[in-house]
């Protein structure tokens, strides 16, 4: 019996599974799937985003419009912050909340690195909330500031509407259009900052906030 090499049982297989194809230049077939559209989410899209974002290692939690104020100042306390930084464009009745929390509220006057690094936690909104993927990405719009204050200050509160998170990627990009063509910069946050090095020792807050506390408030 004479033996063949792998590479003529590979040209083989392939004339096998190609032993129907009679047109050398068949027409591709249709795709009907369109970029930007939704996909399949079991169960409900919110927990689903807060069950992967938790997965992340932030802390999670759901409440309803009526209760947000005092739930950041809930988490706000929980995680012993004294110092405060807002953006311009926060939600008012949030920043109303805070301010009579006994913190020290500060306001974004270009502070430099260093003056944000003494600054315990930001309070922002987000832009949009990816299910599928466990993120969520800011175009820092007024109600999030410039990237640095994301960065910087040790602990991180972002909210997210309900009617912000969506299904994928994809689909997020669709709804930064505007922000895309503004040319505002966008980031995507999974987690707290977080690396390890060859050993795989976790280290935490090397590059953006040690502690992501996440709240989806629904409408």
């Amino acid at each position: 019996m004479m033996s063949i090499s792998a590479k003529e049982e590979i040209f083989s297989r392939l004339h096998e599974a190609l032993v129907d194809v009679t047109d050398e230049n068949p027409e591709e077939s249709p795709i009907t799937w369109q970029y930007g559209q939704p996909s399949e989410i079991p169960g409900d899209i919110v927990d689903y985003f807060l069950q992967l974002v938790a997965d992340y290692k932030a802390e999670v939690e759901r409440v309803a419009v009526a209760d947000l104020p005092a739930t950041i100042v809930r988490h706000l306390r929980d995680i012993g912050a004294k110092s405060v930084i807002l953006p311009a464009g926060l939600d008012s009745s949030w920043r109303a909340a805070i301010e009579a929390g006994d913190f020290d509220v500060r306001d974004d006057d270009n502070l430099t690195a260093r003056e944000l690094n003494e600054i315990d936690a930001v309070v922002t909104a987000a832009a949009v909330g990816v299910a599928n993927t466990g993120t969520f990405a800011m175009d820092h719009r007024p109600d999030q500031g410039r990237r640095a204050l994301t960065l910087v200050p040790d602990a991180h509160i972002c909210v997210v509407r309900a009617d912000q998170v969506v299904s994928n990627t994809p689909e997020a990009i669709a709804r930064l259009q505007a922000s895309i063509k503004d040319r505002q910069p966008i980031t995507f946050v999974a987690g707290p900052s977080a690396t390890s090095d060859i050993e795989l020792s976790r280290v935490e807050g090397v590059h953006g906030p040690r502690i992501l506390h996440v709240i989806v408030v629904d409408a």
